[in-house]
């Protein structure tokens, strides 16, 4: 069967070179006669192969020496928690709400400390990026936490808030790796891979040295960053075959320009497609202003659910897969994400502008 067009949010698109290479080394990991599956996270072969991987993502994101990489697993989900807990030592946090994950993370800081909105876009169904340039943080609040982009509602921060000379921690889990970064206006970045860089099960935190505790009482050992801090990431077993993959996107990145090179690639597919929405009388983007539109995810919408189920279910035989948009906004989403290439979105925007056409009153 001939590879399809995978506008999946996440576990999403890979490049088709980082999977033919994994195919290839998968029965023996150069000349190791054996996968990195089955390997010893303590041999010194996997010890190359986690070099290697955090050498090449701090060239790509200039990362530096006072910043720590570490290779996690238990995703966002368990990050919202830990990153409160390492990261707030006097119990206070201040967030903006763009949507699902920003949601997520303030309700676990609920559960353990002293969390405060201090903007939101949930009045509009988080369909726009607040104004950041006035914040009422608090004063001695923490940190001030953000989700960057927003997977389901398809928004983003084109410019960074003014946090007023507090922290600033970012979820960057869907746009990571897809435009270059100032590290240093961040206390600490995480995100999970499966959305721009590899498979599900490997979570990568960039964190300020200074910021991570050297003791935290009452604290279980994993729920510390300090412990993988350490330890290099291999304080336990790590998802090895995850960390080996999220390496060669590494390397691909870099082979293809780096981050400043997939940028302009990622603006220049979403042209094609907001360009195409914006002008069709059918299909209609959910985000309308130019200035919060994610590149990475795009939702859009008929206005008629029966309409919208026909053109998903119409596309995957087309061979454009995974358009369904998320339950709490309806409609499609087009997750294209780096491994995405033009020529898919170029295809997904001609097979709605014939949909259209097929759809037009008389």
């Amino acid at each position: 069967m001939a590879r399809v067009y995978n506008f999946s949010a996440g576990p999403a698109v890979l490049p088709e070179e980082v999977l033919s290479r994994a195919g290839s080394e998968i029965l023996d990991y150069q000349g190791s006669g054996m996968s990195v599956m089955e390997m010893s996270h303590r041999s010194k072969v996997f010890q190359g192969i986690i070099d290697k991987a955090e050498a090449d993502i701090r060239t790509l994101m200039g990362i530096p020496e006072n910043y720590k990489v570490l290779f996690l697993q238990g995703g966002d989900s368990l990050l919202f928690a830990t990153t409160f807990i390492n990261l707030a030592p006097h119990r206070k946090a201040d967030f903006v709400i763009t949507g699902n994950w920003a949601k997520k993370a303030y309700q676990e800081a609920q559960i353990l400390g002293d969390p405060n909105v201090v903007a939101s876009s949930a009045d509009k169904n988080f369909t726009y990026i607040p104004d950041c340039s006035d914040l009422p943080i608090r004063e001695d609040t923490d940190y001030l936490y953000i989700c960057q982009n927003n997977t389901i509602y398809g928004t983003q921060y084109h410019t960074l808030p003014n946090a007023k000379g507090h922290t600033l921690v970012s979820d960057q889990s869907s746009m990571f790796l897809s435009e270059p970064v100032d590290v240093t206006k961040f206390g600490c970045i995480h995100a999970g891979v499966q959305k721009n860089v590899g498979p599900a099960g490997v979570q990568i935190v960039i964190v300020r040295e200074d910021l991570i505790p050297d003791d935290l009482p009452g604290v279980p050992t994993m729920l510390r960053f300090k412990t993988q801090a350490d330890k290099g990431s291999l304080y336990n077993t790590p998802n090895c075959w995850g960390i080996y993959m999220c390496g060669l996107v590494f390397q691909w990145l870099l082979e293809n320009g780096g981050l400043a090179a997939m940028h302009e690639r990622n603006a220049e597919k979403a042209k094609v497609l907001y360009d195409y929405l914006d002008a069709s009388e059918l299909f209609h983007p959910t985000v309308t202003d130019p200035q919060s539109r994610s590149l990475m995810n795009v939702p859009f919408v008929t206005g008629d659910k029966d309409l919208d189920a026909e053109f998903v279910a119409q596309a995957a035989e087309a061979g454009l897969v995974n358009l369904k948009g998320h339950r709490t906004v309806g409609g499609m989403r087009a997750s294209i994400y780096n491994a995405m290439p033009k020529a898919g979105v170029e295809a997904l925007v001609n097979f709605m502008d014939g949909f259209e056409r097929s759809h037009k009153k008389a």
